[in-house]
């Protein structure tokens, strides 16, 4: 590239875009890379404050913005991720389907720490719709040396990608509602206006559903009639506190699940239970889930979907960020509730 004098560039060929802002209206490319320069157009740039531009003058070894976030984006994006661009040196990533976000974390840390290059991305494990704009890379500077950029593409070529979309998976779901007042018809049974309705938004489906009483002998035996039935998770709500009739974690142990975690560094959500009757998830959701709009059910649902298992190691990490500021209304998952 070649810096000249804004008047001394006609007829040259403009080395890259130059951005126009319109306060509260419009910011984009008034012209693009590539363009010839006219003698009219010369008020345009004054009018944007440009007295000097770049004009393309190739040299070996170096590459153009547009190039360099080109290669990037081939090598940062993975499975189920479209790269559109670029458009003012930037190249943005979408996500094709439903799904979950994955990240390398430790590489993406490395990609940020190496001079020139940026990759700016959404928080790792967030839901994601097809369309739906999940992050964006380009150099900092106008050009960059090829290589930069080869060296980057050989750390992705050995790691493996940056960004990924993990489908949802699991899909057919067997739904347990403890409760005496809900068996007996004292107090309606509300899942299916809340947490059944968060579970078809992710494309499952609540195939079988059975309300027992406050019993750990009759929630253990509706779990051990679940296990012949074609269904990828379990659902088991209610009777998880200290309360003295609350058994439910009783009669989910009694049926042979082995417990990976009961209890939370997220509130709401404290009172959580996760663990594995054979191949099949098994989640003890809190009362908190038929309240609040937010919970730790949808922190980590989206995860049990893709066959993203949490660790109690990443569970212990929620704390940070883990209380819910009850925001009204509810901005959840574009919030800082739950991204440890």
């Amino acid at each position: 590239m070649k810096r000249i004098r804004i008047q001394d560039a006609v007829g040259k060929v403009l080395g890259h875009d130059v951005t126009q802002i319109i306060p509260g209206v419009y910011k984009g490319p008034r012209f693009k890379r590539g363009h010839l320069i006219k003698k009219e157009d010369i008020p345009e740039f004054l009018k944007m404050g440009k007295e000097h531009l770049f004009v393309m003058e190739p040299r070996p070894g170096i590459l153009h913005e547009d190039e360099a976030a080109l290669r990037l984006s081939k090598a940062f994006a993975g499975p189920y991720v479209e790269c559109q661009g670029p458009s003012e040196g930037k190249v943005t990533f979408f996500s094709k389907i439903h799904g979950l976000l994955k990240i390398h974390l430790p590489l993406l840390n490395r990609i940020n720490q190496t001079r020139n290059i940026i990759l700016s991305t959404l928080h790792r494990y967030t839901p994601c719709q097809p369309g739906m704009a999940i992050g964006a890379t380009r150099i900092i500077s106008l050009t960059t040396t090829e290589k930069l950029i080869q060296k980057v593409e050989n750390w992705c070529n050995l790691e493996g990608p940056i960004l990924e979309i993990l489908p949802y998976r699991k899909r057919d779901v067997g739904v347990i509602v403890t409760g005496t007042e809900f068996y007996k018809g004292m107090t309606r049974d509300r899942f299916d206006d809340t947490v059944g309705k968060k579970i078809s938004g992710y494309g499952a489906r609540t195939v079988l559903k059975r309300v027992v009483r406050d019993r750990a002998n009759q929630i253990s035996l509706a779990l051990s009639n679940f296990m012949d039935k074609p269904l990828d998770l379990i659902l088991v709500t209610g009777g998880l506190s200290v309360d003295p009739d609350d058994v439910t974690r009783a009669g989910i142990r009694r049926a042979g699940t082995k417990i990976i975690f009961y209890g939370t560094p997220v509130l709401p959500g404290a009172m959580f239970l996760y663990g594995m009757l054979g191949t099949r998830p098994v989640l003890g959701l809190p009362a908190c889930v038929f309240y609040h709009p937010a919970t730790l059910f949808d922190i980590l649902f989206p995860r049990i979907l893709a066959e993203v298992p949490p660790t109690r190691k990443e569970i212990a990490l929620l704390g940070h960020g883990g209380y819910c500021q009850n925001c009204n209304p509810c901005h959840f998952p574009v919030c800082p509730f739950g991204k440890g």
